[in-house]
Formats: structure tokens, C-alpha cells, sequence
């Protein structure tokens, strides 16, 4: 059993920024790849951002590439998602997940434990 538990989320103005930060417990977090994933309303989940087991390696969807940063603590088993020049279109709920191997895969069927989310809203 993987608990996971996601924060940091709220309301922010276009071009601001959050860091949202995802606790995990259960599992031995460092031996697993990690990973966001988004939800806008009306819209299918899907992928933002992963990182390795041991954070050397990491995959960004094209749409949040080079505005988002994905980093892990493996001491404290807490994966973060540094969020910058946000944008209305970044309007989602934020998923972390781990995922079933050391790859950082942008594949939801990957990911077999899911937090239950933390609401970002950018304001224009």
C-alpha cells in the first residue's frame, strides 16, 4: 500500500508561480520513478512531468518544458513540481503518482498508486 498526498495548489495570476509538493509513505519511494499528471475540467488525464528513481533523469511533456521542474528528496520521500510562468491553460487538478519501475515513463498505465490531487487555478 502507497499513500501519496499532494499540496501546495491554489489560485495564482498568470505569469506566477507554485511549487507543489507530493508526500509519499508506504513504499520504498527512492526505488520507483515519480510522476505529475494533470486534469482540467471536461479534459483526460495526462502527463506534465517524471523523474527517476534516483533524479538523474527526467521527461517533460512539451507543453510545461521548460517552465516546470520536477525534483525529488529521497531522504524526506517527497517529490515536488516547481511551477513557473504559469498560464490559464496550466488550470488543472495536479496528480502525483508513482510509478512501477525506475523510469520516469509519460504513460498513466505506468503509474500504479495516485494521490488524490491539489486544485491549480491561473487567473488572466
Amino acid at each position: 500500500q502507497v499513500q501519496l498526498v499532494e499540496s501546495g495548489g491554489g489560485l495564482v495570476q498568470a505569469g506566477g508561480s507554485l511549487r507543489l509538493s507530493c508526500a509519499a509513505s508506504g513504499r520504498t519511494f527512492s526505488t520507483v520513478a515519480m510522476g505529475w499528471f494533470r486534469q482540467a475540467p471536461g479534459k483526460e488525464r495526462e502527463f506534465a512531468a517524471a523523474i527517476s528513481w534516483g533524479g538523474r533523469s527526467t521527461n517533460y511533456a512539451g507543453s510545461v518544458k521548460d517552465r516546470f521542474t520536477i525534483s525529488r528528496d529521497n531522504a524526506k520521500n517527497v517529490v515536488y513540481l516547481q511551477m513557473n510562468s504559469l498560464q490559464p491553460e496550466d488550470t488543472a487538478v495536479y496528480y502525483c503518482a508513482a510509478g512501477t519501475s525506475r523510469i520516469p515513463t509519460s504513460v498513466l498505465r505506468d503509474y500504479d498508486y495516485w494521490g488524490q490531487g491539489t486544485q491549480v487555478t491561473v487567473s488572466s
